[in-house]
């Protein structure tokens, strides 16, 4: 193994490792497995251009467009050109990923889930640094300055994971610094021949007089041991020194801030983590209430409204915040001859919940609670300022218990014109489908109710769609289209799909975030756990306001206004929160398959039956395809480089190592043209027709009718050499001259240093764009074509031969009278 190859092993080696400091940023370690892949296809072809002898901005580009290459078709291969090939959609869809996993970041407590864009963060990066790491390290051959991106990548990992890239991560990307610095060193070294050490055998030796105590270390241990006391000082000292408090090896302050909370939703857009806290392994309690609410089951927890679609997610719109009023407006919609009843509910936030949204009951009308607390009007919500969260708040609020009617909603009347406006705007990016799905299902509606309630019950009963926390999250288009194709997703992708939906139906939609109403306790009490975090969406009614759906299978209640014939709600309802209720969704349905749909629709069944999820028939692009288009993609890249690879490789072969042997066959020099003797002979026969292609490649055409003195002078006037090459170009012609016309050729040979001088002297007399073209389009390189030309024309000869004067021809031949 070469030593390049050996560096190009630890350079890889030293990402992978600081690379694991990544590790606790994301819930799986399945990524890892992939971007190592990646890393060593990318790391594979830096290896086989070096080996090329290909220059570096070469080596460099060939790397960056494989690792682009590889990304697409992992990442965005639906959307590639043949689905391999990088393309503008491509591009779109890499840079739409890019944005929701630098979203995803902002957003997630750690550890994240592996979205595909948190997922295209992270592998991509992985390249990146590997990409500088082997540019540096193998192709320019500086290993130090190699540890720059390595300590980038640790440092990313310890600033976002809050203490999660501890010493282990820290040591492992440092064995993988020194591992480098050791594999540059050893290869440097032997540059030199080999390392001896020990002590001389004799008494006046050189260690002796050197080392003074009779013995050398060899310089690679010497390494090895500052190494590890370096990395031993870079462990201690800053554990040593309270005030470095730790630096990039402390663990993360007290208190219950994001990292230590543990799944609580800590985000400003809790809609990604609802993901994250609904498979936490344990249901921790975040709050607890009293309420004297008439219909505990429909009691939900609204901690904001999402009311801005983007294409790439819904998010809050960013709106002026007021000092809380003693008592909240009238909320936005709501007629006087809709049944509403006041009530009053205590809640107490746990102390690991810490949260800047304060969940509320919709609508609220009156909140009592201690803080810095500021009020956003058009959301109803209630936002922590200066720092101030939920954690370990207690207070009281006072909500409406809005009552409305199917008729009355059947028959509201249309919204106001900036409020349509505002909350029926869809991105131009929406696919087609979702439009022609939301016109499909509610096809012969009667008005906007009509058209929700269908939605709605698509969704929840006839659509076929599955309940499946284990998907990934996203709530940008792609992720909506994806949804109405696999149609299985979790409370995010029923809530974010039905707004955009209804918002392409003409319905002002939004979605909003919070908490379902949680488990009864034994002491009157209601307990609100993690896996109680929900999603919905509230579409605008005139008349009625802002109204709650529940598309969600197997989720919370449905509303009473969008069952047919329901009846008001009872104040004796006993139906209170049951464990059921908020218990770890399962994708099994657990209700009898003999009950009937109108108590499914009640909720009286338990979790909601669950239509067969179709099976996706599309199994993608075959890898034999994309295994063919790569193939094809690479051919045609390469193709262009062909005449300087044959050329290179040609150099090589004439300039090799000592024994080698130059290419047998004719050999034209000035007007003789000779057969190539064996052995150093041969050699220097290589070595002159090498000089006399490298002139060519510089535009000295040779001159077959000269002699090889005369064509040297050729050379060095044309060439304008100066005195050093000269000679050299001279003194090969000699060599050449007596391998060729004398009876008995001398003992002196050529020397490939004098080759090269002249190779350096014509480089440096040439122009830009003469370099260019000696390197990249070679005019040698026409002895492909000639030497393909002979041998088809060698090949044509011997089968002419075959076949015109052999047996075929003589059974065809007219016997000649003639005898003798």
């Amino acid at each position: 193994m070469s030593g390049r190859t050996r560096l190009a092993l630890s350079a890889f080696a030293a990402t992978m490792l600081a690379a694991g400091s990544l590790l606790p940023l994301v819930g799986t370690s399945a990524w890892v497995l992939q971007a190592a892949f990646l890393l060593a296809v990318q790391c594979g072809v830096g290896v086989l251009a070096r080996r090329l002898h290909l220059a570096r901005i070469l080596t460099v580009s060939l790397q960056v467009f494989v690792t682009l290459l590889t990304l697409t078709v992992a990442f965005a291969r639906e959307h590639a050109l043949f689905g391999v090939l990088p393309g503008p959609q491509a591009g779109r869809r890499l840079a739409e990923l890019l944005t929701m996993g630098a979203d995803d970041v902002s957003r997630y407590a750690t550890p994240a889930p592996a979205t595909d864009g948190i997922r295209l963060m992270l592998i991509g990066g992985v390249l990146v640094i590997g990409l500088a790491v082997d540019v540096l390290a193998v192709t320019c051959r500086a290993a130090a300055p190699a540890g720059l991106p390595l300590l980038a990548l640790y440092s990313v990992a310890a600033g976002l994971s809050d203490g999660g890239a501890g010493r282990l991560w820290f040591l492992l990307a440092a064995c993988g610094y020194l591992l480098l610095l050791l594999a540059e060193g050893r290869d440097r070294l032997s540059a030199w021949g080999r390392v001896f050490g020990g002590v001389s055998r004799t008494p006046g030796g050189l260690a002796a007089g050197a080392g003074g105590s009779g013995s050398a270390r060899a310089p690679v241990r010497t390494g090895r041991r500052i190494g590890a006391v370096a990395l031993g000082v870079a462990l201690v000292v800053p554990a040593a020194l309270p005030a470095l408090d730790g630096g990039l090896l402390g663990e993360a302050g007290g208190g219950a801030g994001k990292g230590s909370g543990g799944g609580t939703i800590s985000a400003v857009n809790p809609l990604v983590s609802l993901q994250n806290n609904l498979n936490q392994p344990e249901d921790r309690q975040v709050m607890s209430y009293r309420t004297d609410s008439p219909s505990p089951r429909d009691f939900y927890l609204r901690i904001l409204a999402l009311d801005r679609f983007d294409g790439a997610e819904w998010r809050p719109s960013t709106r002026r915040l007021r000092d809380v009023p003693d008592r909240l407006p009238q909320p936005a919609g709501l007629g006087a001859d809709v049944a509403v009843t006041d009530i009053r509910t205590d809640i107490t936030a746990s102390p690991t919940y810490r949260q800047s949204y304060l969940p509320l009951p919709y609508p609220a009308s009156e909140v009592d609670v201690q803080g810095r607390w500021r009020y956003e009007p058009e959301g109803r919500t209630l936002v922590g300022d200066g720092g101030q969260t939920t954690r370990g708040v207690r207070y009281e609020v006072s909500s409406l218990v809005v009552e409305p009617t199917g008729a009355q909603l059947a028959a509201a009347a249309p919204p106001r014109a900036d409020l349509a406006r505002e909350y029926t705007r869809v991105p131009s990016s929406l696919p087609d489908v979702v439009e022609e799905t939301a016109e499909r299902v509610t096809a012969g509606s009667a008005g906007d109710y009509e058209r929700a309630v269908k939605l709605q019950e698509w969704f929840a009963f006839e659509g076929g769609f599955r309940y499946d926390t284990t998907v990934t999250s996203g709530s940008g288009t792609a992720a909506i289209e994806r949804f109405l194709k696999d149609k299985e997703g979790f409370c995010v992708h029923f809530s974010f799909t039905m707004a955009a939906m209804a918002r392409t139906l003409g319905i002002p939609a939004r979605v909003a975030v919070g908490f379902m109403p949680g488990t009864a306790q034994a002491d009157g009490s209601v307990s609100v756990g993690l896996r109680d975090a929900h999603a919905w969406p509230e579409l605008y009614f005139e008349g009625v306001g802002w109204t709650r759906f529940e598309p969600t299978p197997s989720r919370g209640s449905t509303p009473a206004y969008t069952l047919p014939d329901a009846p008001s709600p009872d104040a004796s309802d006993p139906a209170l929160p049951t464990e059921g209720a908020s218990a770890a969704p399962t994708a099994a349905p657990s209700a009898s398959e003999s009950c009937p749909a109108q108590m499914r629709r009640q909720g009286e069944c338990g979790a909601s039956p669950v239509p067969g999820a179709m099976d996706s028939a599309d199994p993608g692009t075959p890898a034999g395809t994309v295994t063919l288009w790569v193939v094809g993609s690479l051919v045609v890249l390469t193709l262009p480089l062909v005449p300087m690879l044959w050329r290179r490789r040609t150099r090589g072969r004439r300039l090799g190592s000592p024994g080698g042997r130059a290419p047998t066959g004719d050999l034209r020099l000035g007007s003789s043209v000779s057969r190539a003797p064996a052995g150093t002979a041969a050699e220097d026969l290589a070595a002159w027709q090498e000089i006399t292609d490298t002139a060519w490649d510089h535009g000295i055409l040779p001159d077959e009718s000269q002699t090889p003195r005369k064509a040297a002078a050729r050379v060095v006037r044309l060439g304008g050499l100066d005195a050093p090459a000269a000679a050299a170009v001279h003194r090969v012609a000699g060599v050449v001259e007596q391998v060729l016309y004398a009876p008995a050729p001398g003992t002196v040979s050529v020397s490939a240093d004098d080759v090269r001088d002249v190779r350096a002297a014509l480089w440096a007399s040439a122009g830009r764009w003469g370099r260019l073209r000696a390197t990249f389009a070679p005019r040698s390189a026409v002895r492909v074509i000639w030497a393909v030309s002979e041998r088809r024309a060698e090949f044509g000869r011997r089968w002419s031969d075959r076949m015109g004067r052999g047996r075929w021809a003589a059974r065809l031949r007219r016997p000649s009278r003639q005898q003798g």
